[in-house]
């Protein structure tokens, strides 16, 4: 009797897991169209919490604003590997950019060629997961063949302009050496100096969501119970989602694989709304702040305010140019691709991760580039400027190529803009073009 009530219940525990999976297959499939054993979904990356006991990852400087502590680690998420290969660990140098040489780096050889990449988080990602593939594109051409480029990253998340132009600036000041200078962005130029003006910053400050944290540790006055509260919170959400990615992609079985993704999606909801909560919150005001950040200088709405921002913007790649230029050094420009701005179509499963209608970023974008694709044609150019729009390079790439709902790029992403910019610098009036292939 015992033994049958056991196999009983032995057989309707089997025949509920095979109902759990096949059902959680199906539900896979609907979602994403592949099946579950040979496909891998695409989850949101999202940066793991700090270690070593600290609330965040950065630190102040004095020329640039937010930057890395030198010698934190930048490791590529698994999404971003090529044939299930992890690209080379990178960690911060001496200037708390990622890049494995220290600055100011100094040839050693004479077939050396030294290639700047300029930008924000983009530009971060590209100098790790797209580089590769424009050293490629590059070195088909017959003047870089017995050349050795070096390239150098000097981008960081949250950096637009006239921190771009204060970057190269100063590291030519200290004696940099570059042959090519390449700058990606526009994203954080129209997204982040509309979101200082919303908080009383000027727009050619340094992005309040980025410096404002820091701010807010630096003098600790400012720094409210409700918003260390929620940074902690942030924190430890970012944490947990870095751990669920890990168990799903360690996971084997749809029926589970069904259960963490729901948690996923409930926990990523989360610390979404507290990241926005976070960035929403006033901070305390303190006359004797050690850190003082420039209030808006005039009025600025509506269309005034992207005009203004586009201007900001044409003018320090301008600046960029005037002194790459001045030293021989061929200076490319390049406006990168947002979702919010394309007649890219997006597939169901890309927009679930790529999408969102209640974004900030996504009026900053609509409004803001077509202000920086007119001010490129009337300024840049018109100027002489090496000024390409890579806006439209993913309208017709069927895989995934938004890895978030902000701005970055998966591996393909990252890949297709990589010959993007490769075909555009050798078809553009350089050294290179006095070699014949």
């Amino acid at each position: 009797m015992i033994r049958r009530v056991v196999a009983r219940l032995v057989m309707t525990v089997v025949v509920f897991c095979l109902c759990a999976e096949l059902m959680a297959l199906m539900v896979y499939y609907v979602e994403t169209g592949g099946l579950f054993y040979i496909h891998d979904k695409v989850y949101q990356d999202v940066l793991s919490a700090p270690e070593n006991g600290r609330l965040v990852r950065e630190a102040l400087h004095p020329y640039f604003g937010p930057t890395h502590t030198p010698g934190t680690a930048f490791d590529a998420p698994e999404s971003m590997w090529v044939n299930g290969s992890s690209p080379s660990h990178a960690e911060t140098n001496n200037f708390g950019f990622v890049s494995s040489y220290s600055y100011p780096f100094v040839k050693a050889r004479s077939n050396e060629f030294v290639m700047g990449i300029f930008g924000g988080s983009v530009g971060l990602w590209f100098c790790q997961v797209g580089v590769d593939r424009l050293l490629e594109g590059l070195t088909q051409h017959p003047f870089f063949r017995n050349t050795e480029i070096i390239p150098l990253c000097f981008s960081h998340e949250g950096y637009k302009q006239p921190q771009e132009a204060l970057v190269l600036a100063y590291f030519l000041s200290i004696g940099q050496q570059f042959d090519l200078i390449v700058n990606i962005d526009g994203f954080n130029d129209v997204a982040l100096a509309d979101l200082n003006n919303e908080r009383g910053l000027d727009i050619s400050m340094p992005s309040v969501q980025h410096l404002d944290p820091l701010i807010n540790l630096v003098n600790q006055s400012t720094l409210t119970p409700d918003k260390l509260e929620s940074l902690a919170t942030t924190v430890r959400y970012r944490q947990q989602l870095t751990d669920l990615v890990s168990r799903i992609r360690a996971n084997r079985l749809a029926s589970v694989n069904l259960v963490l993704d729901q948690v996923y999606k409930r926990r990523l909801a989360a610390y979404v709304r507290e990241r926005g909560r976070f960035n929403n919150l006033p901070s305390a005001s303190s006359d004797s702040s050690l850190i003082q950040v420039t209030p808006t200088v005039k009025a600025r709405e509506g269309v005034t305010l992207f005009t203004d921002i586009a201007e900001q913007w044409a003018s320090s790649a301008l600046l960029m140019r005037d002194l790459s230029a001045a030293r021989g050094v061929a200076y490319f420009h390049f406006l990168q691709p947002n979702q919010y701005y394309t007649t890219r179509r997006f597939s169901e499963a890309e927009a679930a991760v790529a999408l969102r209608e209640d974004t900030p970023y996504k009026r900053s974008v609509e409004l803001g580039y077509p202000a920086l694709v007119a001010t490129a044609q009337s300024r840049l150019s018109n100027a002489g400027v090496q000024y390409f729009d890579a806006t439209h390079v993913f309208d017709r790439e069927p895989a995934p190529v938004y890895m978030d709902d902000c701005c970055h790029y998966t591996l393909v992403g990252n890949r297709v803009l990589a010959d993007f910019i490769a075909a555009s610098i050798l078809g553009a009036p350089g050294p290179w073009r006095d070699r014949v292939n």
